[in-house]
């Protein structure tokens, strides 16, 4: 199982990493943490919704967009906050 995801050329570290197809296009799926430090920095790169996926644990690498994501924190704005994030890329046709 795949322990990290490069999108646009930054690597996050991943658990719950998953591989499926749907409509015969490449789906992958994992939960990562976002400390308050990053919370910027990984915002802005997921709202640009479209990205180059590397997973070279997999020999993977796809284009993709979001088609689910999720986060149980609001405001990663606070000293030491950390917030579990899930996403789901799918491959761009």
């Amino acid at each position: 199982m795949a322990s990290s995801v490069i999108l646009n050329d930054t690597k996050i570290m991943v658990r719950d990493f998953q591989q499926t197809a749907v409509n015969g296009r490449r789906q992958i799926s994992f939960q990562f943490q976002v400390e308050h430090k990053d919370y910027h920095d990984i915002t802005t790169l997921l709202y640009k919704n479209d990205f180059d996926v590397k997973v070279p644990e997999e020999e993977i690498s796809f284009r993709a967009s979001i088609t689910n994501y999720s986060t149980s924190v609001t405001n990663l704005y606070e000293e030491n906050a950390v917030g579990d994030f899930y996403l789901e890329l799918t491959e761009k046709e």
